[in-house]
């Protein structure tokens, strides 16, 4: 599943405002929290409350190695 790159230059992590990282065919996710963002059919779920926190630190460089470098 890929996300159109315009729709990634101004999506930004609810909780901080910074910049997410496309992690394709998983989620949008912003390694400064170390949060995990899932997309349904398509659509980013930008929920602060439905997001995934990511403790295990093999699976934090897992996302950071899979997701294709920030747009900005």
């Amino acid at each position: 599943m890929t996300l159109d790159a315009k729709l990634l230059e101004i999506l930004v992590c609810p909780q901080d405002r910074g910049p997410l990282r496309l992690v394709a065919g998983e989620c949008l996710y912003n390694p400064r929290l170390r949060r995990a963002y899932r997309i349904e059919d398509g659509i980013p779920v930008l929920l602060v409350d439905e997001a995934v926190t990511i403790a295990d630190d093999a699976e934090h460089e897992r996302l950071l190695s899979s997701a294709q470098a920030d747009p900005r």
